[in-house]
């Protein structure tokens, strides 16, 4: 069985697939999750065998955003560590947005929180019909704030304002989401790897 709660694949056609491996908490992400993406998107960055590079998840869920554990361990740290863990995460973000090979998000899954930034972080997003998407942050009373530049980049300001406001869930289908989810997929999701990859 695979472990590590990040895992990496690659293939002899140059597909490498970092695959977020933490299904029993939707695949949230703390600072370990975001120090290892880091790290793996670093050696592909460096890797002349990799021509792409797909973002998926196992289980239910894409991503649940930022782990409820890593957030209450959050709330005793100092102003220097939480600013430390942001930056963390926005490091991580600008990496994926500006890496040097085609970054596809391939969503089998609800995707909320930091789990969208990590979709409007990649050049294309297919999704599965099924797939839902939103800031439930905010409605806990938090800002999203690191993922904001890239969301807004992706959907447009008019959009991200309404999501951001409300947290509301939306879905591939939905026009707001066609700006940065190109295309959403009828087959399940265990098929979606063959689809996915001719984006590329």
């Amino acid at each position: 069985m695979s472990v590590g709660k990040v895992l990496l694949q690659q293939d002899n056609e140059g597909v490498a697939t970092i695959i977020l491996n933490r299904p029993d908490v939707h695949n949230a992400f703390d600072d370990e999750v975001i120090a290892d993406l880091r790290k793996k998107l670093d050696q592909l960055a460096d890797d002349d065998e990799t021509r792409v590079v797909v973002i998926t998840a196992r289980g239910k869920s894409f991503s649940a955003g930022a782990d409820v554990e890593w957030m209450k361990r959050a709330a005793g740290f100092s102003e220097e560590e939480n600013f430390a863990d942001a930056r963390n995460l926005g490091c991580l973000l600008y990496r994926l947005n500006t890496l040097p090979l085609p970054t596809i998000a391939m969503i089998q899954g609800p995707a909320f929180g930091g789990g969208v930034g990590l979709v409007a972080a990649c050049d294309i997003a297919v999704a599965v019909k099924s797939a839902t998407f939103a800031f439930s942050e905010v409605r806990l009373g938090l800002t999203p704030a690191s993922i904001s530049p890239y969301v807004i980049s992706a959907i447009g300001t008019r959009h991200a304002r309404r999501y951001f406001i409300t947290g509301r869930r939306s879905m591939p289908t939905q026009p707001c989401v066609w700006a940065w989810c190109i295309s959403w997929s009828p087959t399940p999701a265990r098929c979606m790897q063959p689809e996915t990859v001719c984006c590329a």
